[in-house]
């Protein structure tokens, strides 16, 4: 196979194909080995898949409906995107009796339009706008697939983990925020074997890499007007977005960028010194000098002294998933949280909004009890010795595997085992 990411090479023989994937997925799904010729790629999802809980006889559940759907789509960045996504892909799955579908960033379905009959059987499975395909609920599939490991990629027949979708076929790519490089989602094309073909995915991947330049194109950079903004979830040295450019600071200069976007009426330099240090023997004098090579790197104007602060205000991802979780939008704060707050920072003030910040969203991911929701957290870096987390997935997902996991984490943290009902 020259490209590992297309499922079949030309000239290939579709029906063959079936046959010995349908005997591999029977082989795996027995005995937990890959045969050959599954491709890495899938055979990586497969593992996921068990992983987090999936069964090969599952379905997709409706996780989004009515209004609820509605005003998240509404609001999504790829709404945006979606007259382009119609004009370039709508006759094409009309024609051919295939589906164009566009997920978020958790595989849930935003839009799933096309072949009016096409679109009927699929309903069968939740192929359906709300649905949620990220491969932690339904297994590998394209559009979860896609969004799972960040590259465009085409599943085939008895490829899809579940084994109620090994009919179809489908072609997926992600789809990223022009500016920040954030995954918003993934465009998707699924329909019969005719799909199994290198054009199929390359036309996806040219879809979304147009998405991407109207995204640019709607959203100019405006120097004078943008609000800075800052990112530091999921990393440990923080991203500042401001007058058209991006810099990445220090470690120090993130922590610092951190408490001033807390404070805009300003921190004095002892409590800066409180806050940053747990060394008491840290003078005045280093944190004066961190905060004039800060100077130096942000540019004039955009820190001011005496009390320290900024000078215009600063957007951060922080207070996104704050502002979110505040309204009770468990999901959308779930969906921007991209990781710990500067996860190496050892900060007083950053270790206590780091954890505050984690434990809010993970009590509200215990209580909300969406398995999914609770999935995603449990596989995330973050997440996988969560121990509250395990076993609140277990009360909502009690499939094998996340029984063994939990019972391995509480064997592991030597604490009695407590085995809940689903």
């Amino acid at each position: 196979m020259t490209d590992p990411w297309v499922a079949l090479e030309p000239g290939a023989d579709p029906a063959e194909r079936v046959r010995v994937l349908r005997r591999a997925h029977e082989t795996f799904t027995a005995a937990g080995t890959v045969p050959r010729p599954v491709r890495a790629v899938v055979a990586d999802s497969w593992r996921r898949s068990v992983r987090a809980g999936v069964g090969p006889d599952g379905t997709a559940s409706v996780e989004l409906s009515d209004g609820d759907l509605g005003a998240y789509r509404a609001e999504h960045p790829l709404a945006r995107v979606m007259p382009l996504f119609r004009e370039l892909m709508g006759t094409f799955a009309a024609d051919g009796e295939h589906l164009l579908a566009v997920c978020d960033a958790h595989g849930r379905l935003l839009w799933v339009e096309g072949h009016p009959a096409t679109r009927r059987k699929a309903g069968r499975m939740n192929f359906v706008p709300g649905a949620r395909w990220a491969e932690s609920a339904v297994g590998t599939n394209a559009p979860g697939t896609a969004v799972a490991v960040d590259r465009p990629v085409q599943v085939f027949a008895a490829e899809h983990f579940i084994r109620r979708v090994q009919p179809w076929t489908c072609a997926a790519a992600p789809v990223h925020d022009p500016r920040t490089g954030r995954v918003l989602g993934a465009v998707d094309i699924t329909g019969g074997d005719g799909l199994a073909h290198p054009h199929s995915l390359g036309f996806v991947q040219a879809v979304a890499r147009a998405a991407e330049s109207h995204l640019a194109l709607l959203a100019p950079e405006r120097p004078d007007t943008a609000t800075p903004e800052l990112t530091v979830l999921g990393r440990d040295e923080a991203h500042l977005t401001s007058g058209g450019r991006t810099l990445r600071l220090s470690r120090r200069h993130s922590e610092i960028l951190v408490l001033l976007t807390r404070h805009p009426e300003g921190l004095t330099g002892d409590e800066l010194l409180c806050a940053l240090y747990e060394d008491e023997s840290v003078t005045p004098v280093t944190l004066r000098a961190e905060l004039a090579r800060l100077r130096g790197v942000l540019g004039p104007g955009l820190l001011a002294s005496r009390p320290y602060r900024l000078t215009v205000p600063v957007e951060s991802d922080v207070s996104v998933v704050e502002r979110r979780l505040a309204a009770g939008a468990i999901t959308a704060a779930v969906t921007a949280y991209a990781g710990p707050l500067l996860p190496a920072s050892q900060a007083p003030a950053v270790v206590r909004l780091r954890n505050r910040l984690a434990g809010g969203l993970r009590a509200a991911l215990i209580a909300r009890r969406d398995p999914d929701l609770l999935a995603d957290w449990a596989h995330a870096p973050w997440g996988e010795d969560d121990l509250d987390v395990w076993r609140a997935l277990a009360a909502a997902r009690p499939t094998a595997a996340v029984r063994a996991r939990l019972a391995a984490l509480e064997s592991e943290l030597a604490v009695p085992v407590r085995w809940t009902r689903g």
